[in-house]
């Protein structure tokens, strides 16, 4: 039989070559599905963020040509081409991967710049690039990447256009600060031949006008400043309002080389109008500029103090912004304007609409004008506890005392013990209680004004003619803490939150029985603000306290809750003895008041160790408005802040 020998198999010489074909296809679908660490996307993502920082030394880039790019001259072209918006770059983001045809790609990205005002602008470009012969991706530069109207030498710049500023409202929701008609007087130096003369003649019109329309015009530089101008220039010397100027016009109109243009700006009523609640609206300054520099420009009109710059940002409303592409003129200095590539429309402020009566806010203001010490008076609404008025006296710019004054109450405090004493039954108006000369407590005397006594009276008497030793000898009856109970009943230490600033007041509680006695009579560590004694005042009048109203939109967020009722009879007793201080006691002046009758309490309250030095205060109110008045180191109540309270009550009558 045949012998059979193995063979062997040969491998086929296509089964290598199909394998290698294979793997490629799949390392080529692989690279299709994803990018590598070498694809064009790595190479956006390092020029958008050297784009944002500013280097570029990692990216390649070429013009449209071909022709090799320095990234260094593509960092100067991007600041360059950025213009106004360079010191703010834009956020950048590649959309997706980029789409590769060959050894070219383009990539999608999203340029959005925050503009001042956080104002938005963002849009997408494309982002293309070109594969070298090493196999690196580069950026293909062309102005258009930042902006696709851009060109070589172009740069942004923005245009800005103010918002109008919305106005402050009152109770009525019509606007307390509106375009008021002002004269400008201003003098052309070569018209003026005695420079001397006319500035006695300025200085003595500008004295006669009444303090309420304008305040102290300086003209001590005026002849410098004569002298430095150019002999046609206008030299302005002071913006009047035109009830002012109509005041002096006969005095000042034919002096050689003056001159009256009129122009129109926002104003108060008055001058003094809430000037210290109100705020006020002025250029710009430098701290603004400043502080805010993406929110300001200079000639922006900015609110300071008071409500005017706490809701400034409700007020100034958002400036219209228009982003344009400047170019060179050819052939030409200058540039001209290319291309508005973007535009946001200013958006008028929001006005803010308070609670304030501008006839209760005249009749306060008139109240205090001169008055020469530290002032303030308040006035509030009974029936919903709006904030009728809020004046304030001398003081430094902005101070509004009336909110904000840290002071003791002195004997208008009298009220609230009062209120304590007949809540616990302690006392009724008809008990006798001793009033002497002076009254120790623990070694420290405690006098009465002046050092008067009345000997053994009813207790309204004592209420009514203000005796401190009485209320002395009833300290002990409130307790350690009686009197700080009634007095947050009363409103007292709440936290209030009316839109402004204020201070609701700290009550005396656990002290000595010296602290308790002197407490009593609004004395030792117990201080109030002028509105905080309104609202307790207010609280009394209505039998209710609730927090004192201010800002009606935007509403304040967290007014305090409203106290419980008061005790009926307590406040009956005590309305009863408020009267009784108008009609027999230490506020009699405000007896002959035109109108509802006037209930109130008059206060004398020490400041420091020196009995001579008292501040003066009257609490009270008339029909539904309540008010507080005080006079800082006003001496006795019933010589300074009770007659400002008869000229409130009686311009109040009159209108």
């Amino acid at each position: 039989m045949p012998i059979s020998y193995p063979v062997a198999r040969r491998r086929s010489p296509l089964r290598p070559i199909m394998a290698a074909v294979t793997a490629t296809v799949l390392a080529a679908g692989a690279l299709a599905g994803c990018s590598t660490e070498d694809g064009p996307e790595r190479t956006v993502d390092a020029f958008l963020a050297g784009w944002r920082s500013g280097d570029l030394h990692t990216v390649g880039f070429i013009e449209p040509t071909g022709a090799r790019v320095p990234a260094a001259d593509v960092t100067k072209e991007i600041r360059a081409l950025s213009g106004e918006l360079v010191d703010s770059p834009p956020a950048l983001k590649r959309k997706g991967d980029a789409k590769i045809t060959a050894d070219t790609a383009t990539a999608q990205v999203t340029v959005d710049w925050t503009l001042p005002g956080q104002v938005r602008w963002a849009y997408d470009r494309p982002v293309r690039l070109k594969r070298g012969g090493d196999d690196q991706w580069q950026v293909i530069w062309e102005p258009t990447l930042i902006q696709e109207k851009l060109e070589e030498g172009d740069r942004l710049a923005l245009r800005r256009e103010a918002a109008p500023r919305a106005g402050v409202l009152d109770g009525a929701g019509a606007p307390i600060v509106a375009p008021r008609r002002v004269v400008r007087v201003g003098l052309q130096p070569s018209e003026v031949t005695d420079v001397p003369g006319l500035v006695r003649r300025l200085d003595a019109a500008f004295k006669a006008i009444r303090p309420a329309l304008v305040p102290p015009v300086d003209l001590s530089d005026l002849p410098k400043r004569l002298a430095e101008a150019e002999p046609t220039a206008l030299v302005e010397v002071v913006t009047l309002r035109e009830e002012a100027y109509r005041q002096i016009k006969p005095r000042i109109y034919d002096l050689p080389g003056t001159r009256f243009p009129t122009d129109t700006l926002d104003l108060a009523p008055t001058r003094e109008f809430a000037r210290a609640l109100l705020g006020s609206v002025d250029p710009a300054q430098a701290d603004d500029l400043k502080a805010h520099p993406d929110r300001y420009v200079a000639g922006d009109l900015v609110g300071h103090g008071g409500l005017q710059g706490r809701y400034d940002d409700r007020l100034r409303g958002v400036p219209g912004l228009t982003v344009v592409i400047e170019r060179a003129k050819p052939g030409e200095t200058g540039t001209t304007t290319a291309a508005e590539v973007f535009r946001s429309e200013p958006k008028t402020g929001q006005p803010l609409k308070t609670t304030l009566d501008v006839a209760t806010q005249n009749a306060a203001d008139a109240a205090l004008r001169g008055e020469r010490r530290r002032s303030a008076l308040v006035a509030v609404r009974i029936s919903d506890g709006a904030v009728l008025a809020a004046a304030n006296g001398p003081g430094p710019a902005g101070e509004n005392l009336a909110f904000t004054a840290q002071v003791p109450p002195g004997s208008t405090f009298k009220m609230v013990s009062a209120l304590a004493l007949l809540d616990q039954g302690a006392v009724t108006p008809e008990a006798t209680v001793t009033c002497p000369k002076t009254r120790v407590v623990e070694g420290r005397p405690f006098k009465n004004s002046d050092n008067f006594e009345l000997g053994s009276v009813p207790f309204s008497t004592d209420f009514a003619k203000s005796c401190n030793t009485a209320f002395v000898s009833l300290a002990p009856k409130l307790g350690p803490d009686g009197l700080a109970t009634t007095g947050r009943v009363l409103g007292l230490e709440a936290k209030w939150d009316l839109g402004a600033d204020v201070f609701p007041g700290k009550v005396s509680a656990n002290g000595s029985a010296t602290e308790q006695a002197a407490a009593a009579i609004g004395q030792g560590t117990t201080v109030v603000s002028p509105l905080a004694m309104a609202g307790a005042t207010a609280a009394v009048a209505r039998g209710r306290w609730e927090q004192p109203k201010l800002v009606l939109d935007p509403t304040p967020g967290q007014p305090a809750p409203a106290g419980p009722p008061l005790k009926a009879e307590s406040v009956a007793a005590l309305k009863t003895m408020m009267r009784a201080v108008v009609t027999a006691g230490t506020g009699k002046a405000l007896v002959d008041v035109p109108g509802e009758p006037v209930y109130g309490k008059t206060g004398t309250a020490e400041y420091d160790n020196n009995p001579a030095h008292t501040h003066a205060w009257f609490v009270g109110w008339r029909g539904d408005v309540a008010f507080a008045v005080f006079v800082e180191q006003g001496g006795s109540s019933t010589a300074s802040a009770v007659p400002i309270s008869e000229r409130f009550l009686r311009a109040l009558a009159a209108r």
